[in-house]
């Protein structure tokens, strides 16, 4: 697992900007952007080697609506 840390401390500084919980609308919206892009490059493939990122970025945009983004409300 050290070995593992080491790797992960090394090049966390290059993934912290994508890979963040975000705090801000823009950072927010900066994740969203990332979403879409990984949407287009991965698509429906389970086994693209950014599918597992994709979820992450997709349940940290969940994590900030559930948080600020009002539900619309029901007519």
């Amino acid at each position: 697992m050290t070995e593992e840390v080491a790797t992960i401390e090394r090049i966390w500084p290059e993934l912290a900007p994508v890979v963040s919980v975000p705090h801000s609308e823009a950072e927010y919206q900066r994740l969203v952007e990332v979403l879409d892009t990984l949407i287009d490059r991965v698509g429906e493939d389970e086994d693209h080697p950014l599918a597992s990122l994709m979820e992450v970025i997709g349940v940290l945009i969940e994590k900030y609506e559930d948080e600020y983004v009002p539900e619309l409300s029901e007519m």
